[in-house]
């Protein structure tokens, strides 16, 4: 087995909510500070959605391949996700994150296979895994649509 090293690059300047970052991953760049809702700049992204983006990237590819496993038909899939951040400010809190999956080319007929499936990849996306238990990690009702062709 390999062990395999990822990495990311970062500056940050100024003082907590009134600093600013950048971050760069691969050939991707972005900006990002505490987010507005929560008293800072609201500039790029947040460490929260980078935090719900890592999972539900993770997350949608697992789950993409959990649905061919399991011989359901899908073209493709789309996530819609959601973290909660509880007791701000003095005792903050990241302690839920939900993913709704939608299914594009599927049987409208088997949403509870689907639905089977959805919780399963949850379970087997090895990101996912990092919050286990510090983050209620839920998966939402799932939407299933035929093909459009």
């Amino acid at each position: 087995m390999a062990d395999l090293i990822f990495s990311t690059e970062l500056q940050w300047q100024g003082t907590g909510r009134e600093g600013e970052g950048k971050i760069k991953l691969g050939d991707f760049s972005a900006s990002y500070a505490a987010p507005a809702s929560m008293g800072g700049k609201g500039v790029g992204t947040s460490p929260e959605e980078l935090l719900i983006a890592a999972v539900s990237t993770c997350y949608s590819g697992t789950l993409f391949g959990v649905l061919r496993k399991n011989g359901l038909l899908v073209e493709k899939v789309s996530i819609r996700s959601e973290g909660l951040v509880t007791g701000y400010p003095m005792q903050s809190k990241f302690s839920r994150l939900s993913v709704y999956p939608t299914i594009f080319g599927g049987n409208p007929d088997q949403v509870a296979d689907y639905q089977r499936a959805a919780e399963m990849a949850r379970d087997k996306c090895f990101i996912g895994k990092v919050i286990a238990g510090n983050v209620s990690y839920e998966v939402g009702d799932v939407q299933v649509f035929p093909s459009e062709r």
